[in-house]
């Protein structure tokens, strides 16, 4: 008889509700999907960072509960997507309880389905240049923040399990940011020429 291949698994709330630094490890190699207008795009990903708590200087909560970083503060399996250097979205991944403001930062992805839609909203046609960093990611799936606060349980967009497993994960301090930058709460996929340009 055929082996029948593993299912794919969308990733329920418990996924998320986890903690942060277990979730950012764990989604390095699972499946961004977004549907939208008919239309099916979605991405590997290979790179991540976690920001965690009021207690990380560089985590948005530091400074307290604002109306840009609410989401955080929610529970965990929703969008958090903001606006930075006036030109880029950025997508992250809100983990843990309801009342401890933490996310996963979606930094770099290997595109999979939709790859000539995420073509046409750039100059170049490189596709390991279409998601390796968080603004490119957001343009190539034409995430804004019109996507904020979706539930990543939904149907618009997820995250899926497809049974790839990366054979070496290894970690790094965060990029761009000035304070905590001694922590390593950078995770990455070994090898990939689809990381950010900085890892490669």
């Amino acid at each position: 008889m055929p082996t029948m291949s593993p299912s794919v698994i969308k990733l329920d709330r418990g996924f998320y509700l986890r903690p942060t630094l277990e979730v950012a490890r764990d989604l390095i190699g699972k499946y961004l999907v977004y549907r939208e207008k008919g239309n099916s795009l979605s991405a590997r990903l290979v790179e991540v960072e976690a920001y965690v708590g009021q207690g990380d200087p560089a985590c948005h909560a530091a400074a307290g509960r604002t109306g840009r970083n609410e989401v955080m503060f929610g529970s965990g399996g929703f969008s958090y997507i903001y606006f930075i250097y006036g030109m880029y979205y950025c997508l992250n991944v809100v983990t843990e309880d309801e009342g401890f403001p933490a996310a996963v930062l979606i930094r770099g992805a290997e595109p999979v389905e939709g790859i000539e839609i995420m073509k046409s909203r750039f100059k170049y046609s490189d596709n390991n240049r279409l998601a390796d960093g968080p603004g490119k990611l957001c343009k190539a799936f034409h995430l804004t923040q019109r996507q904020n606060g979706l539930d990543l349980t939904g149907v618009k967009l997820y995250l899926e399990d497809r049974h790839y497993r990366p054979v070496k994960i290894e970690r790094s301090q965060r990029i761009g940011i000035k304070k905590g930058v001694e922590k390593n709460w950078g995770f990455f996929e070994a090898g990939s020429p689809f990381v950010s340009i900085k890892l490669k």
